[in-house]
């Protein structure tokens, strides 16, 4: 990147969420200016309300963007990565998805296809579930705190990665050269089971935690009758059914490669999480 650009603010949208605010904080520990874009708080952005995006892109040298996968997300992407580049954004890094989550016969993420196609220096990022899944949203960790994880997912194996990992690759390839053009696969060291995470959570709590795998029609009895759409229940029972076949059970190198080290193991992540006290009821 050109001193000109090292020197110009950093746009990170959804910088209220579980990876954006990471990204926003490690951005500032480097003594990057960041601009914090979402609906709520910051800069005004909204991905259906055009006339918030330039705003949000003034005076920006490069930005961080969250593939949503909504139904209109890759047109939505493909004009703000036109209109970032023609107001001098020279750096794009995308929170992907990994290739499995794409229904055969679909286009393949064209997410990053637009990013690709935009002029951009481009990075992707393509990780595995978030560890935090089970701190952060709601609905995961109720059943922490019940005591009992309940899923489609039967013994499938999973590679959970921490989103502060995810940052610190985001961090470094917004900030660093040697990062275009790559498409970084990311997981955590292990593949763990439903029955090892709910394990691992457990001995850090100090608390009994089960796992009590479930048919997809019971999951979504279970889910919808705790309060959760019947259209996100369908959705977990996809991804749970894609854990339960092994669909990504490998490891990836991502972070190794973009960090120079190991990723966060999902026992560190626990053990850490548990003295906050999220996990006691």
């Amino acid at each position: 990147m050109t001193t000109q650009t090292t020197n110009k603010p950093i746009l990170v949208l959804g910088g209220t969420g579980k990876t954006g605010r990471r990204v926003a904080s490690g951005l500032r520990r480097r003594g990057r200016e960041v601009r914090v874009a979402s609906r709520q708080g910051g800069t005004r952005f909204d991905w259906g309300d055009e006339n918030t995006w330039e705003r949000a892109l003034e005076g920006a040298g490069s930005a961080y963007l969250v593939d949503s996968m909504s139904g209109g997300a890759a047109s939505e992407m493909t004009a703000f990565a036109k209109l970032a580049v023609e107001r001098g954004v020279e750096r794009l890094v995308l929170l992907s998805h990994r290739d499995w989550v794409v229904p055969a016969g679909e286009e393949k993420l064209p997410c990053e296809r637009a990013v690709r196609e935009s002029g951009a220096e481009w990075t992707f990022l393509k990780p595995s579930w978030f560890s935090q899944n089970f701190s952060e949203d709601a609905f995961f960790r109720g059943q922490i705190l019940d005591g009992e994880v309940v899923m489609s997912a039967g013994d499938g194996l999973e590679p959970f990665i921490d989103a502060d990992d995810i940052a610190d690759v985001a961090v470094a390839a917004l900030t660093e050269d040697g990062h275009g053009g790559e498409a970084y696969e990311l997981s955590g060291p292990r593949l763990l089971s439903m029955a090892e995470i709910s394990g691992e959570i457990a001995r850090a709590t100090g608390r009994t935690i089960t796992y009590r795998p479930v048919s997809p029609a019971e999951f979504a009895s279970y889910a919808t009758g705790r309060g959760v759409p019947e259209e996100f229940a369908g959705l977990l029972n996809t991804l749970y059914g894609w854990i339960a076949d092994n669909r990504f059970a490998t490891l990836a190198d991502g972070v190794q490669r973009a960090l120079g080290r190991e990723p966060r193991d999902f026992g560190d992540y626990a053990r850490a999480t548990a003295v906050t006290g999220v996990w006691h009821p």
